[in-house]
């Protein structure tokens, strides 16, 4: 498996109102690696995932996602090359059902195509069969069958996690970004999520780049952890290294760390 970069952020930089969210900051993501990204609150790392994601622009810096500039491009824009991204709430079609929430995501399908319904009907079932077939694949990897055909606006908090990460599954993620994955989840659930995160990364390839406050689940999914305090990165290593680390300890709680 190639760990080349698939996301290299160049000298980011990010003011708002004058005051700076991020300053000259660079990060990679390693292709095949689930990265997290950690940081006491107002440290910027929801800046720098929302600049990685599209949806702000930097001041000045680049944003490289598998060799190309994608500086300023919108998140539909980046999802068409292979990035996606999972929200801290849920963002389920919550009068659809959990395996149809998977079937809308795939893009050109031509059932989308009045055109198309009408002078090749057997090419758009097909295709539909095809899209069913892969969600229906999905639902099993990620364990789901017993909700398939149940409202997706009917799930558990838990649930639609899984189902938002079951959309990523839907076409050829390059990388995806998780958002808060924890937020919302029970702790049973929480476990079934970061089981099915390891499988698609181990047994799939997927690469994930993780946003999250759960030191525990960051503990647990990622090597390396990225730490960022006032806009800027400040250590990165692996999760036991970055908890014996004084410097982190400090930007976290506000004070040093006595050695014993």
């Amino acid at each position: 498996m190639s760990f080349d970069a698939v996301i290299d952020v160049q000298h980011v930089s990010k003011s708002f109102g004058g005051l700076k969210a991020v300053q000259d900051c660079s990060i990679k993501v390693a292709r095949g690696s689930i990265t997290g990204l950690i940081g006491p609150n107002g440290a910027g790392k929801s800046t720098l995932f929302n600049l990685v994601a599209g949806n702000i622009v930097p001041d000045s810096g680049a944003v490289i996602f598998d060799g190309r500039d994608v500086t300023g491009m919108k998140p539909h824009e980046l999802f068409h090359l292979g990035m996606l991204r999972t929200f801290q709430i849920a963002h389920e079609f919550s009068n659809m059902t959990a395996i149809e929430n998977l079937m809308v995501v795939p893009p050109g399908q031509p059932g989308e195509s009045l055109l198309k319904t009408w002078i090749a009907p057997g090419a758009v079932r097909a295709a539909d069969q095809a899209v069913r077939q892969k969600a229906s694949d999905v639902i099993d990897f990620l364990k789901l069958g017993h909700v398939k055909h149940e409202l997706a606006g009917n799930l558990s908090g838990g649930q639609k996690k899984l189902l938002e990460l079951g959309r990523t599954m839907m076409v050829d993620a390059k990388v995806v970004l998780l958002d808060e994955v924890a937020a919302g989840v029970n702790r049973t659930l929480l476990q079934d999520l970061a089981a099915n995160i390891e499988r698609m990364n181990s047994e799939l390839g997927y690469t994930f780049f993780v946003i999250e406050h759960d030191m525990d689940l960051i503990g647990r999914l990622c090597d390396p952890v990225i730490v960022m305090a006032q806009g800027e990165k400040i250590a990165e290593g692996p999760m036991a290294e970055i908890r014996a680390n004084p410097e982190i300890i400090e930007a976290y709680f506000g004070a040093p760390v006595e050695a014993d």
